[in-house]
């Protein structure tokens, strides 16, 4: 973690960079993209001239969140590799992206409002969401539980269609994404 002058934080105030996004995330998730900042401080201990000195904007706040939750939801990718059988893997992996979509709706409607989509961030975003529903599809399919004709594309877009289908109905995203499932298989 570097600050601007990319010099390295010191250690308390990595735990403060660190608790601000914890922090943002919540409060982002509860009142939406346009939580208090003071409220976010005072939530993480830390003082509001601590969260600008750290994200000079609200937009560099948000953009950090986003950016630490793809993260996350790659990271999440690869770990279920190591823990979980190849079809297994893609189905949790799904449902975890499927949550995710559902939960950050509209922090991700406010950047785009802000941000031009063709930005680093979304590039950057983009290409790493892709790299992990990637991976998580290759080895299913290498695996046999997947058909070999769907793509990285296709995954992407079933996946988000089943957090638009649940927004509203959480409860039916298993029972869904069942029948995802089962579309997916193979066909003999």
């Amino acid at each position: 973690m570097t600050t601007a002058d990319q010099r390295p934080m010191r250690a308390d105030a990595r735990r403060n960079y660190k608790r601000l996004l914890d922090e943002a995330k919540v409060a982002f998730l509860e009142h939406g993209a346009d939580a208090p900042l003071e409220d976010i401080a005072r939530r993480a201990h830390v003082g509001i001239g601590t969260l600008y000195r750290h994200f000079p904007t609200r937009l560099a706040l948000q953009a950090a969140v986003y950016q630490e939750q793809v993260d996350d939801l790659c990271a999440k990718a690869y770990e279920l590799l190591e823990t979980e059988r190849s079809g297994d893997a893609l189905a949790a992996w799904m449902r975890s992206f499927a949550e995710y979509a559902t939960s950050r709706r509209g922090l991700m409607q406010t950047l785009k409002e802000v941000i031009d989509v063709r930005s680093d961030l979304f590039a950057r975003c983009h290409d790493e969401i892709r790299g992990a529903a990637g991976t998580v599809l290759a080895e299913a399919q290498r695996a046999g539980t997947v058909r070999p004709e769907v793509t990285v594309e296709d995954l992407l877009r079933l996946t988000h269609g089943l957090s638009v289908a649940t927004q509203s109905a959480p409860e039916s995203a298993d029972r869904l994404l069942s029948y995802l499932l089962d579309g997916l298989r193979p066909q003999h």
